[in-house]
Parts: structure tokens; sequence; C-alpha cells
């Protein structure tokens, strides 16, 4: 019996070189989306034989920038940073392309990211019955758990939303929060939603700074 010798990178479920043939065929930009437990990372590349050029690239912590008070990973994070790693594309004049995501799997997040980069303009080929729904999209099932759980048993909401609620985010108003932010991100103000959100982050850190807390 002969011996097959197999690439590491395939045995190490790495890279699906019929996929990454294709991609390279094509010449077409292409998004990929990798998700940590914390945070958010997408691109559009254009793939070349020495290696992809990156044409976009957005993490999630971008977002406190614009505003953001929420998770950085959740689905409503996730349609924010492929908000705004479209509209980013836009002003690149990357209006298509298409997504990547080797041997991972499709998840609802890299889907909510998706919709997102849709959302701002860019075409991917791609069926809209593969987003989440809208109200998972904009954190509404966020807000109701909140609701009800604050009604229940204060101490635990208290505990399971500490981190939104120290970044002055009360939860039961996560979709009113997620709007206000995909907004602002679609009117193109964000270079002026960057230096307003600058601003108070240094004039809050001069006050702790004053008060000694």
């Amino acid at each position: 019996m002969s011996y097959v010798h197999t690439l590491k990178r395939i045995r190490t479920h790495k890279t699906n070189y019929r996929k990454r043939q294709a991609l390279l065929i094509s010449r077409q930009n292409f998004v990929t989306i990798k998700i940590t437990n914390q945070n958010l990372i997408a691109q559009v590349l254009k793939p070349k034989i020495r290696g992809d050029e990156v044409r976009v690239s957005t993490h999630s912590r971008e977002l406190r920038r614009h505003g953001w008070k929420g998770s950085l990973n959740s689905l409503p994070a996730c349609f924010l940073v492929g908000t705004l790693l479209g509209r980013k594309a836009l002003e690149k004049e990357v209006k298509n392309a298409i997504l990547y995501i080797g041997n991972k799997p499709f998840t609802s997040r890299i889907a909510a990211c998706v919709k997102g980069i849709v959302h701002a303009g860019v075409n991917i080929p791609i069926s809209s019955e593969s987003f989440p729904p809208d109200h998972r999209l904009n954190g509404q099932h966020i807000a109701n758990y909140a609701t009800k759980l604050k009604a229940e048993d204060i101490e635990k909401y208290n505990k399971n939303f500490s981190s939104i609620i120290r970044e002055g985010l009360m939860p039961e108003n996560y979709q009113m929060h997620v709007e206000e932010i995909s907004k602002l991100i679609m009117s193109g103000d964000m270079h002026e939603i960057s230096d307003k959100h600058a601003k108070v982050h240094k004039l809050e850190e001069s006050v702790k700074g004053k008060t000694g807390t």
C-alpha cells in the first residue's frame, strides 16, 4: 500500500485548496471574517499569487470610537462591524465582493456581519434567507430579556449586564442603541463621530484624574 502525502494545511483543516484555487481564478475581492471570544475582525482582500492584498480592514474595537457601548462580538456588533466595513469598502470603490470562509462553518454571527456589509451597499452574492432575523440583528431579543430579568431578579440583571451598564448603556435600550449607531455609520459622518467620542472620552479621563477616582 503506497503512502499518499497530504499537505499539512489540509491535515490541520486550515486550507481548502479547491476553494482557494477557485478564489484565485475568479480574481474577485473577497471578505474574510474572524470571530474570537471577545472581538471580531473583518477584511476585504484582493487575491494575489504571492499573497493576498488587504483592501479594507475593520476590528470590532473600532465601534467604540463611533459611540458603541455594547458587546464586541454579539450579533448586533457583528452587524455593525459589517456595516462599517461596507462603508469603508465603498470609500475605496470596492462595490462587489464574495464571502470566503475556507473550512470554517457558516455561523449566524458570520451571517450577521455579511448582512451589515450588504446593508452598507456592497454587493455580495448570498441568499437573504441566510441572514438572522432583524429582531436579532438589532438586539431586540437582548432588550426583551433584560426587561424581563430586571423585573424578576435585579441582582442577576446587574451581574449579567455589568459590562455594558458600566459603559453607560441600559440593556433594555439595546435595540435603540444599535439603530442609532447603524444610522450614524450609514450617514457617512464617521470621522466626526470619532472626534466627538474621543473628546468626550478625554474629558471623562480628565474629570477622573481631578477627582482621584
